[in-house]
């Protein structure tokens, strides 16, 4: 059985809606960020980096969350069907969107002294982000044409609009994306499966 080491961070949360979404059997163990329990000998094993997710599956034991999610829809052969479009936005994902908006939600609400000029920095790059997105989506339903492992990895990141200063009305094309994948039963399940941790 695939087990899942993760918290309930958009990166952790794009790996349980791939499983949920491929139907295969997983378990959690939960990786306290709060604690630092990336930093744990046992989770460093699994990634030297310290940063989840991370799976095992049998003697298999893989970390970062695009990478994982590619593995899975070739052990699946689920969602993973026009490949090199699914790459490209993948990879616009990985590169992108999360270390962006990553680190506008760190400088807008973590970050101990508020510094405006990293503030704005980071809003104007959340914005031009989703502005690029909302072009896509206005001209195919899914990033990559068809739903994917590339809207797997973004919609956790969108769901968390409000933490990077992004109002959904201001991208109707994204806001209805987001809204026909959150209709997905097996979206809603992975994205629940880590609320209680």
């Amino acid at each position: 059985m695939i087990r899942l080491h993760a918290w309930h961070t958009p990166n952790g949360r794009k790996v349980s809606v791939m499983l949920e979404e491929v139907g295969l059997p997983y378990e959690i163990v939960k990786v306290d960020l709060r604690k630092g329990e990336q930093h744990l000998p046992q989770f460093a094993a699994l990634n030297p980096n310290r940063k989840i997710p991370a799976i095992t599956d049998g003697g298999l034991a893989l970390a970062e969350s695009g990478a994982i999610l590619f593995y899975l829809a070739e052990k699946t052969g689920k969602l993973l069907h026009e490949r090199h479009a699914v790459m490209q936005w993948l990879m616009f994902q990985m590169a992108h969107v999360g270390p962006m908006l990553g680190q506008a939600h760190h400088f807008r609400l973590q970050a101990k002294e508020k510094l405006p000029y990293a503030i704005e920095r980071y809003e104007k790059e959340a914005a031009r982000l989703f502005a690029v997105i909302e072009e896509r989506l206005r001209r195919v339903p899914y990033l990559a044409g068809e739903y994917s492992i590339a809207d797997i990895a973004t919609y956790p990141w969108a769901m968390r609009h409000f933490n990077f200063g992004i109002a959904l009305e201001d991208y109707p094309a994204v806001k209805a994306w987001t809204e026909r994948i959150g209709a997905r039963p097996a979206v809603q399940r992975g994205m629940d499966v880590l609320k209680p941790l």
